[in-house]
């Protein structure tokens, strides 16, 4: 069975900020800020923050200062963007995807070992 699903659009700012609300959980503005570890603005950490609140990616507390915290888990997140790039680079065809990455990396045998579990559900969930 397909799923379909709409991917959500987070910029790579967006996904750095969305990351420390994972790592750290709730935070304020200046300890988002902090947490970042390298010169940004102060204001565009809070930009960045706003939008992922008015997306629905991210919680603001009505305390002050505010706490925000993220409304999505990484594996949504993520999920999203590798739907994205599937359709971007091979037309949402998964084989010219996997056949790169097969070829282009050295695997170790747990990851293959992986691979092969998920081949064997895809072929459960073939219909008849």
């Amino acid at each position: 069975m397909v799923r379909k699903r709409k991917p959500r659009r987070v910029s790579a700012g967006e996904l750095e900020i969305l990351q420390t609300l994972w790592r750290k959980g709730e935070v304020t503005l200046s300890e988002a800020h902090r947490a970042l570890g390298r010169k940004i603005g102060y204001t565009t950490v809070q930009t960045r923050l706003n939008r992922l609140v008015d997306k629905g990616l991210a919680r603001r507390s009505t305390d002050r200062p505010a706490r925000y915290s993220a409304a999505v888990s990484q594996r949504e997140i993520s999920a999203g963007q590798l739907d994205l790039l599937l359709e971007r680079v091979s037309g949402g065809r998964v084989v010219p995807l996997v056949a790169h990455l097969v070829e282009d990396r050295s695997l170790s045998p747990e990851e293959i070992e992986q691979l092969k579990k998920l081949i064997d559900e895809a072929e459960k969930n073939v219909p008849q």
